[in-house]
């Protein structure tokens, strides 16, 4: 089991107590593709950052690859992150003022990869994406779907076992959106394990298993035969 979340509670406390997520149960294996559906406030987005060890849960326990994930301090969270896990955002979270290659090749920075290294295996991942002849461009000079593949050889450079992705096409139009999903799909097939947050039913479709989520709790979950999907389609 690469994902097991047992009875996971958690309030966000101001002026007024909110409980976000209330006993969320759920387990996913190692391989799987799956997304999570809610409408706004549901508690989707609190559930991804606890995957991704960027925010903490109350009570319950969270395991990632069979290990317990549990009050880790800063660098221990961020150890964990960096060798298991991708994350590929709406917004492409690129830094602004480094090149697609520079960009890519960040987070083997934090693995103390030696520069040479690190350039190769960007530039290597940025062929896989069809962006070599763009690699010493800067974001602003390239189009949204190119920002979003630049972005996911970012997330797999580490060859994380678990990918998470915030509305990884949000920002983009409907044709560049199944192209996106067409590459998400075919790294998923690799074995890496994948979870996509989305409010669109054409994206969610295009996973084995949609998590619905209701005011902080699994509503249903619905199983899925992306093979039915014709990839090439745009998504509405």
């Amino acid at each position: 089991m690469m994902i097991a979340l047992k009875d996971i509670n958690k309030t966000y406390f101001g002026a007024q107590p909110l409980h976000v997520l209330k006993g969320i149960n759920l387990n996913v294996e190692e391989g799987e593709m799956v997304s999570i559906m809610g409408a706004s406030g549901s508690g989707k987005s609190t559930l991804l950052n606890i995957l991704g060890i960027l925010d903490n849960y109350d009570t319950g326990e969270y395991y990632l690859n069979g290990k317990l994930v549990k009050d880790l301090s800063e660098n221990e969270a961020a150890d964990v992150r960096n060798r298991t896990i991708g994350f590929i955002f709406q917004s492409f979270n690129l830094i602004p003022f480094k090149t697609a290659m520079e960009n890519v090749a960040l987070p083997l920075y934090y693995q103390n990869v030696s520069r040479k290294k690190r350039n190769e295996l960007a530039l290597e991942y940025l062929e896989r994406f069809g962006l070599k002849e763009w690699a010493d461009h800067y974001p602003n000079e390239l189009s949204g779907g190119q920002k979003q593949r630049v972005s996911m050889a970012r997330a797999l450079v580490t060859h994380p076992k678990v990918i998470l992705a915030d509305e990884p096409t949000g920002a983009l139009d409907s044709k560049t959106s199944a192209e996106v999903m067409q590459i998400l799909r075919e790294v998923n097939q690799t074995g890496i394990t994948m979870i996509i947050v989305t409010h669109e039913k054409g994206i969610a479709l295009r996973t084995n298993k949609i998590i619905h989520l209701k005011d902080g709790v699994i509503e249903n979950i619905e199983t899925n035969n992306p093979d039915l999907i014709d990839f090439n389609t745009e998504i509405k």
